[in-house]
């Protein structure tokens, strides 16, 4: 049996690649793109291991804090006052495309692995349920409206292909009465306030599919399609979760650091692999989303920063840039104390 502390090693583990990979995305592509990378390091705050390559003068270094990474290019801000104003391969001096592209490699690269997780997931277990309902539970609400064999084409104004992103949607949005679209023998209904049961997690409402849906077939063309709407889901789930957030719906606990995801990684563990690895998938497609919101230091909010410098034909002062995003930098990492903090306590009590 693994204790505490070895699935707090484990996620640490497991972030530390997440980073990695997003890390290598803007390496690659900054590489392929003829900038000149000053470093790539693994972690942050004082290096604990450090080499340089011979052939393109790039520092590899892992440092000893394990919450996050950088790549560093060559006057990446525009304010190096030792660098050559005019070298081609600087950062600052590529098309803004071509910086565009740098930006968000990371990002790309953390949902391009959670989309290849999912996939491995869904081929393995082969689990395809469909939209069309194939029994109720006993005692269930919603089949006051729905009936056997009616397929759900939309909850809401949200379109679903697969029950996964069924049951999200009800999950999500169904805490409430909610119009569900469906064809029945042929006819397109929209059913009005239909109601689902509720349940509540971490001050939240949510609520509760209350059916059983036939299987879809077995087949390659299937097996895709569940994979790439099942990855498509978890990302639409974590822009849910930070538009709870700053509605309100959602309280500070719902928020979690690696203290707090210990506890989830070491119950759903025991549920099997597959189980791990569906968590992983959902951290890093977490990681690449969360890297995109338009946020400075984010890489959102730097490719924000080049959108606007691409429509104005000029970049923004390269010195108030520098401001926002250390004002960016210094929230999160108060944010991230915060948080932490709070899974210590959580954990203590």
């Amino acid at each position: 049996m693994l204790s505490f502390i070895g699935y707090f090693l484990i996620i640490l583990l497991v972030f530390g690649v997440l980073i990695f990979i997003h890390e290598l995305g803007h390496f690659m592509t900054a590489r392929a793109c003829g900038v000149t990378v000053k470093e790539f390091a693994i972690g942050m705050g004082p290096k604990v291991l450090s080499w340089n390559s011979k052939k393109h003068g790039t520092k590899y270094a892992l440092r000893l804090l394990p919450i996050g990474g950088f790549v560093s290019m060559e006057n990446e801000d525009g304010l190096d006052s030792d660098a050559d104003p005019n070298d081609p391969n600087s950062f600052c001096n590529k098309s803004v495309p071509k910086r565009m592209l740098i930006t968000i490699a990371g990002a790309a690269m953390n949902l391009l692995l959670g989309f290849v997780i999912m996939m491995v997931i869904v081929f393995a277990t082969r689990n395809l349920g469909s939209t069309v309902v194939a029994r109720f539970a006993d005692n269930a609400t919603s089949s006051e409206q729905l009936m056997v064999d009616d397929e759900i084409l939309k909850v809401g104004n949200t379109r679903v292909h697969t029950w996964n992103e069924l049951a999200y949607e009800i999950m999500n949005s169904g805490y409430e009465p909610i119009d569900i679209t469906v064809n029945r023998a042929g006819e397109k209904i929209i059913l009005k306030d239909v109601v689902f049961s509720t349940f509540e997690d971490s001050g939240a409402t949510f609520g509760q599919y209350d059916f059983v849906p036939y299987a879809d077939e077995v087949n390659f063309g299937n097996l895709v399609k569940h994979s790439f709407f099942r990855s498509l889901s978890t990302v639409k789930m974590v822009l849910d979760s930070v538009k709870g957030l700053v509605t309100g719906r959602f309280g500070i606990d719902a928020v979690s650091g690696p203290v707090g995801v210990v506890g989830v990684v070491e119950d759903v563990a025991k549920q099997g692999f597959m189980s791990f690895l569906y968590i992983i998938s959902v951290l890093t497609i977490n990681l690449g989303v969360f890297n995109l919101i338009p946020f400075p230091a984010l890489d959102g909010g730097r490719f924000l920063f080049l959108a606007i410098e691409g429509v104005r034909g000029k970049p923004i002062n390269r010195n108030v840039e520098a401001y926002i995003n250390l004002i960016g930098i210094m929230l999160l990492f108060a944010f991230m104390i915060f948080i932490t903090f709070k899974d210590i306590m959580n954990l203590i009590n």
